[in-house]
């Protein structure tokens, strides 16, 4: 049970293409954005979408993946972990991000 405490699963559509970026270390750090679909009638009966962009980051032998199969409009499906974190900008203002932490991939369709 330990391993559904934290446990993120999404479907959505690639908004950009990933960024990928090398570490010293040689290891590998990929960035993606992923847009999720809600359709859904409103009051009047009418159909409305509402978009959700979520920050997806990936390390290791998972952003070599990202980086080799990955391209901008994919249908992906993503299985991870939620993390938050905090930096502090250049004014000075505390900045908080959650992005997901994949550790599963699938490409579902090439493009939209």
């Amino acid at each position: 049970m330990n391993t559904l405490k934290n446990k993120v699963q999404l479907i959505g559509n690639l908004g950009n293409a990933p960024e990928i970026k090398t570490l010293e270390s040689g290891s590998k750090l990929a960035r993606l954005s992923v847009a999720t679909h809600e359709t859904y009638k409103n009051a009047k009966g009418e159909k409305v979408t509402e978009t959700q962009w979520h920050n997806v980051i990936a390390w290791g032998k998972t952003a070599e993946i990202v980086e080799k199969y990955f391209i901008k409009g994919q249908e992906v499906l993503i299985e991870g972990k939620l993390i938050n974190r905090n930096y502090t900008d250049k004014e000075g203002k505390k900045r908080y991000i959650t992005e997901v932490e994949a550790n599963d991939l699938m490409i579902l369709s090439n493009s939209r």
